[in-house]
């Protein structure tokens, strides 16, 4: 799996030469490093040399194939070039494996992504007046959805015209699960052919007053180039509601760091941050387990963002109505088709994975409005492996966007 360890992204090429102004202008981390165009990367200097190696290295982190950025690379040739390459040529120059040429021969859509919907608002500036557009890899991921007119026209949200849950009341999206109200998960299938029901969802979103005393801990900062693995002082406890106080919050309970399926939704999820960033929404990932040797291997190589421990399980506590949702792995993952199906998924995107660890309680997400404004969004993990649809947390991160200026 592609890692946002920038230095990972970067490797052995030309990049390290304009690392420290990257660092300087604000590209200091993988996804918005992924976003930049022609213009910002004239602004600050890179050679055609540098923009070939972004290009074909984006290309190759969307794909899961970043193993082979040094040597495609070092061909000197570009992105176009390689494409156009045979199949056999790959092979014998490079070291592709037969399976890794189909992907990097596949020009339709990102390994494993889901195409997102537009956003009304473009992406924020970092040291500079405007990043216009992203690459055109992204661009045409972006322009093939399905999705991509729903958050056309969507007024800016005020909370002093309508409340969080008022304006939510009558949204829905129908791409093949259930919307209730503000309340998602998976659809139901019954297991081993209706012979064990699967567990009950709650209907209700959890009460703000639920969440917002919870006492969490930083174990991470938000990755940037040449920060270290991890903080060495840890820092005190502190209320959930300091991480939501300025800005919202999308808040990943992550069921397990080391799980296959766990590892490849934060992935998916936090390659989206510049469309988050673009909406004021800050990305946390939430462990309800602390064990420092996963932290480090899920950290930054699967979430590039801050991870807080959940020692009490409280937000996992609020996903099951006051309760941990659970689930065996027989019945809750080899006798359901839809977890199975997750764990291909997963798999397909060539991430790692081990069986440290609790794994039986189930995850999800939240997105939590800005100061006490509420839980405008809650997503349970009904099958191991379900995540919240990309286009249903970028349109709900739309209703409460905070624009960054």
């Amino acid at each position: 799996m592609a890692s946002f360890s920038i230095e990972e992204f970067v490797g052995n090429g030309s990049l390290n030469q304009v690392l420290a102004k990257l660092l300087e202008e604000g590209w200091d981390d993988v996804p918005t490093l992924k976003v930049m165009n022609s213009e910002d990367m004239d602004h600050i200097g890179m050679t055609r040399q540098h923009k070939d190696a972004l290009e074909i290295r984006s290309y190759l982190h969307d794909r899961a194939l970043m193993q082979y950025g040094d040597v495609l690379e070092a061909s000197g040739k570009c992105l176009a070039e390689l494409l156009g390459m045979s199949n056999t040529d790959l092979s014998s120059q490079f070291g592709l494996k037969r399976g890794h040429i189909a992907r990097f021969m596949d020009r339709t859509t990102a390994c494993g992504t889901n195409p997102l919907p537009a956003i009304s608002n473009p992406l924020p500036a970092r040291n500079r007046s405007t990043l216009s557009s992203r690459n055109n890899i992204t661009q045409k991921t972006e322009s093939s959805s399905a999705n991509s007119k729903k958050l056309q026209g969507v007024s800016k949200f005020s909370s002093k015209e309508l409340s969080v849950e008022q304006s939510l009341a009558s949204f829905k999206i129908k791409d093949g699960y259930v919307f209730k109200g503000v309340v998602a998960a998976m659809p139901a299938e019954s297991r081993a052919c209706g012979c064990i029901q699967p567990p009950p969802v709650v209907e209700n979103v959890a009460s703000y007053s639920v969440i917002d005393s919870i006492s969490v801990q930083k174990l991470t900062p938000e990755y940037k180039i040449g920060m270290e693995p991890l903080i060495k002082s840890k820092t005190p406890p502190m209320k959930a509601s300091e991480l939501w106080r300025d800005r919202p919050a999308i808040l990943v309970c992550i069921r397990r760091p080391g799980c296959i399926m766990c590892r490849a939704e934060a992935h998916q999820l936090y390659s989206k941050k510049p469309i988050f960033d673009a909406l004021g929404v800050q990305l946390f990932a939430v462990l309800h387990e602390h064990i420092e040797s996963e932290v480090k291997d899920f950290w930054p190589r699967y979430w590039g963002g801050v991870v807080v421990f959940d020692r009490g399980q409280e937000f996992f506590k609020a996903l099951g109505g006051g309760k941990l949702l659970k689930d065996k792995f027989i019945t809750g993952f080899l006798l359901n088709s839809r977890a199975i199906a997750n764990y291909k998924r997963a798999k397909a995107l060539g991430v790692e994975q081990n069986f440290k660890g609790e794994g039986e309680i189930k995850g999800g997400l939240f997105i939590v409005g800005k100061g006490k404004s509420g839980i405008a969004y809650q997503f349970i993990e009904r099958n191991f492996g379900d995540w919240a649809p990309h286009a249903e947390v970028v349109e709900i991160c739309t209703r409460i966007q905070v624009v960054v200026y």
